[in-house]
């Protein structure tokens, strides 16, 4: 194998690719970076049998041929080369690659390529295309809800559901829920769900989101899902078992509802905030009247904070008290210029929305505390 293309292609690519090796890979092959040169086409892919990435750059191939060489040199290497254009050369006889760029030069040893585990695209299954950037709309405003506990899988993805020319994302950790909802232009026949991993969607976010958008083939089958473009194919399992029905939780309606400056409430909630993180369920107590909302946090080992906030308060008084963190969660994703809080009441779920996006909600339960 012989070719040679352009340093910083090459040095995305391979960054790209090493997000999905396994940071304690079960045997060697699997710390590697597969690289199969063809049709003037350099071919890259990286996998941890969870998720797969495959990505095409152009390059000048004098001979075809395969390559499995260790992820962590290869990137550390072609990231400090000096010159723009690479050259890369693998000799089956001597085991070697070699880099070459410039007055540099190295020689990686190889692994058997005929070892690795080279991805394989779904070929059949329900398929859509949807804009990388509502896509990463979608994952942005739900997935921080996922769980992290790994005891209950299915709270550790997120839902995704396919029906008409809807998609909506659903992820939850049993205390709180979001819920997004974006358009696709071909309409889908029937409905169909699927729970897919959190760190997926993260990649899926991360690789796919370059400021140009573009559209991503997205296939579906019930243990995979393909993400593609162009240039990159990512694949992954997705969680098997069955996801609790979330549209229960969410109250039909309201009996107040209260509207305030996003930057003000996100502040006051922070800077409260930060006395509440040191206590065991990281409670604020909020109490909506008189047209402001009064924040407070105390703890008897650390102290007390108290602030108020302006807020349209549209229904009767309450006091609720929320975790911190799940409050500031959310915050931190929305980006209009007010928030609405809706609630039924101090034991009641609460929702938050952003009222310039209506298909978006996030419920959050309540604490209950003695006072």
């Amino acid at each position: 194998m012989k070719f040679s293309c352009m340093k910083s292609e090459l040095a995305q690519a391979i960054q790209i690719a090493g997000r999905s090796i396994a940071s304690k890979p079960q045997t060697p092959i699997m710390s590697g970076i597969f690289m199969y040169a063809h049709d003037d086409i350099l071919e890259i892919q990286a996998t941890d049998y969870e998720i797969g990435v495959m990505l095409h750059i152009p390059a000048e191939i004098e001979a075809p041929g395969q390559a499995v060489v260790s992820g962590r040199y290869l990137q550390e290497v072609v990231r400090t080369l000096p010159e723009e254009e690479v050259s890369i050369a693998y000799e089956k006889s001597t085991n070697i690659c070699t880099i070459a760029s410039g007055r540099s030069n190295f020689n990686l040893l190889s692994m058997k390529s005929e070892d690795y585990p080279q991805i394989r695209r779904i070929k059949e299954g329900k398929t859509f295309k949807v804009s990388s950037a509502v896509l990463g709309e979608l994952i942005r405003r739900t997935i921080f809800a996922c769980a992290t506990n790994e005891t209950r899988p299915v709270f550790t993805g997120a839902l995704l559901e396919v029906e008409g020319n809807n998609l909506s994302m659903a992820a939850t950790d049993v205390h709180r829920l979001a819920l997004n909802k974006e358009s696709i232009e071909e309409e889908q026949k029937g409905k169909e769900s699927y729970i897919v991993p959190k760190r997926v969607l993260e990649e899926v976010r991360h690789v796919f989101g370059g400021e140009v958008p573009e559209d991503v083939t997205v296939k579906c089958t019930r243990s995979e899902m393909s993400f593609e473009t162009e240039k990159v194919y990512l694949t992954s399992r997705l969680i098997d078992g069955q996801f609790p029905d979330y549209r229960r939780v969410i109250p039909s309606e309201f009996g107040t509802r209260v509207t305030l400056k996003h930057s003000e409430f996100f502040a006051a909630v922070s800077r409260v905030g930060l006395i509440a993180r040191a206590s065991d369920y990281n409670i604020i107590k909020l109490i909506f009247n008189m047209g402001q909302v009064h924040i407070s946090s105390d703890n008897p080992i650390v102290g007390k904070a108290e602030e108020t906030v302006p807020a349209v308060i549209d229904g009767e008084d309450i006091k609720i008290a929320l975790n911190a963190s799940y409050l500031i969660d959310v915050l931190k994703i929305l980006n209009g210029e007010n928030i609405v809080i809706s609630l039924n009441g101090t034991l009641k779920p609460a929702a938050v929305r952003d009222p310039e996006k209506e298909d978006f909600i996030y419920i959050i339960t309540p604490v209950q505390t003695r006072t």
